[in-house]
């Protein structure tokens, strides 16, 4: 094969985790890759000491045509490795060529093994290649070098959805009910719900329940991410079904850029979405859209009212999933959550839209695209998920087969507090892979610790935004409650790291003072 002209050469970003054997099949790809005339960028190798690390990996990404993605057990349960795909989703949806594309290879991690919630979802229509030995490396890398060679149709993606992964469920006791202790879990986002993870968050989960089974139900669950919103947004839908319910839910993470700045296109591709969901031609849409006449909310609400609501016999339960996306898109955002007010003011006294109930999901992280200090959606039964307590860790703790007493919480709490996906981590570490507590606290909040990939995906985050970097380097700086800026002080309190009392904030967690302290040289 004849190396590639520069004009034609490709940037290919390798994503893959700093251990064999993917560490070296990184390497064989990189050397390969720039052996054709391509520029091949790995974070470890590519950057330089000294270098802002977050700065590089954004850089990289924006310039990349490909992201290489090395797909192993533990790169798939990494946060950054997660971020790294939704940053090049954004940018992919973003631009119109479609770039970066990305390239999936499983590391002796089979396809029908499950991703968390968000790659799942980032990857459903993407083809994935597997490696399981060297012998792999040659037939995937000339598969790789012949797209690069005559261009990647990203309409291939669209055109070949994978097969449905299947999830494992944890072990089951008697009448299907999870056993108190199971096989440890690879904390990654939503818990099945055979789950024997799930720790009951009473009163809220009651409060839910009995909340869905009446007329005009519109449920609001909001938290920073990895608290457990969508987990508990599967078990109020199953609920509704136990009840005799219809539910369904809607996710708005795969939905393009530009699907959320044109109005019109986004509630005709809202009411497709829930079409599909509940089997009802797609053609129908066409018969009640009516753009000559009628504007998009007016085409919605008939359409809803008229073709979907009509044809039930009895209650609806909707659940809406990942909202937050919009957020950054004020003006489709605010008609959108405008609409869904009225639905249920309008359910509350017709009939028609009497059989539709809402649970609407969103990460409060996302509040950082916002331009305002509210929350975008005020109405309905807030839910508004908090850490787990001493007893429900203790719980957690039975749960992976340790034997813990109330020292070895406090402990972990110490540092973590009862953050739901925190405290998994360390669990499973222990509980799986044989961590020693102590150690694993002395090392947490450090690059090598078990949190790294957390706390590096929250500086990554954290440098996009100088002002509120800023704020966390003031708050580092001391012991004592800090002011913040209003705006600042409601922006950190979404993303989770930040406790607000009264008018000023403190960092959440001991991990977070330690970790921002010494990465933002704080005194």
């Amino acid at each position: 094969m004849v190396p590639p002209s520069k004009a034609n050469s490709a940037n290919v970003f390798i994503s893959y985790r700093s251990k064999d054997p993917d560490q070296l099949l990184a390497k064989d790809f990189q050397k390969a890759l720039q052996a054709k005339g391509h520029d091949a960028f790995m974070a470890a190798a590519s950057i330089r000491l000294g270098d802002n690390w977050s700065k590089r990996i954004d850089q990289a990404l924006e310039a990349c045509d490909y992201l290489l993605l090395l797909l192993s057990e533990k790169s798939a349960a990494s946060e950054m490795v997660t971020e790294e795909v939704r940053r090049a989703r954004e940018l992919r949806d973003s631009r119109s060529d479609n770039k970066p594309i990305i390239l999936p290879i499983r590391v002796q991690f089979p396809i029908s093994s499950p991703l968390n919630y968000d790659l799942r979802g980032y990857l459903s229509r993407i083809q994935q290649r597997e490696w399981n030995a060297p012998e792999d490396t040659d037939p995937i890398l000339q598969e790789i070098l012949s797209l690069l060679e005559i261009g990647y149709d990203s309409q291939i993606d669209e055109a070949n959805e994978q097969t449905p992964e299947t999830v494992t469920p944890a072990f089951d006791g008697p009448e299907g009910r999870p056993l108190p202790a199971a096989e440890p879990e690879v904390p990654q986002g939503q818990l099945t719900l055979a789950s024997a993870f799930y720790i009951q968050r009473e009163p809220l989960e009651s409060l839910c329940y009995r909340e869905i089974e009446r007329q005009a139900a519109l449920i609001r669950i909001k938290a920073p991410r990895q608290m457990g919103k969508t987990s508990l947004m599967a078990r109020v839908l199953h609920h509704a079904e136990e009840q005799g319910a219809r539910a369904i839910s809607v996710s708005f993470q795969l939905s393009d850029e530009a699907v959320f700045q044109d109005l019109n296109l986004f509630l005709r591709r809202f009411c497709a979405l829930v079409s599909r969901k509940l089997k009802v031609p797609l053609s129908k849409l066409n018969e009640f859209w009516d753009d000559e006449f009628f504007g998009p909310k007016e085409n919605c609400s008939t359409y809803f009212e008229e073709c979907l609501l009509a044809d039930l016999n009895g209650p609806i339960v909707l659940g809406l999933d990942e909202v937050d996306r919009m957020f950054a898109y004020e003006q489709v955002a605010k008609e959108f959550l405008g609409l869904l007010r009225t639905w249920n003011e309008e359910a509350k006294v017709n009939d028609a839209w009497g059989k539709l109930r809402l649970v609407v999901v969103h990460s409060t992280e996302s509040y950082v695209v916002m331009d305002t200090n509210s929350s975008p959606f005020n109405v309905g039964l807030p839910i508004n998920l908090k850490d787990f307590d001493a007893s429900q860790v203790m719980d957690l703790a039975k749960r992976h087969g340790l034997g813990w007493g109330n020292q070895e919480v406090t402990q972990l709490m110490d540092m973590v507090g009862g953050h739901p996906y925190l405290v998994r981590v360390a669990l499973y570490q222990i509980a799986k892979n044989g961590k020693n507590l102590k150690q694993a606290l002395t090392a947490a909040p450090t690059e090598a610790g078990i949190y790294s990939d957390h706390l590096r995906r929250h500086l990554w985050n954290l440098e996009k935004h100088p002002d509120l970097l800023d704020a966390i380097r003031q708050t580092a700086a001391n012991n004592a409650p800090v002011r913040l800026d209003s705006i600042a002080a409601f922006k950190l309190n979404g993303m989770g790291l930040v406790h607000l009392k009264e008018n000023d904030v403190t960092l959440r967690y001991e991990l977070y003072r330690r970790y921002f302290r010494d990465r933002l040289r704080v005194s």
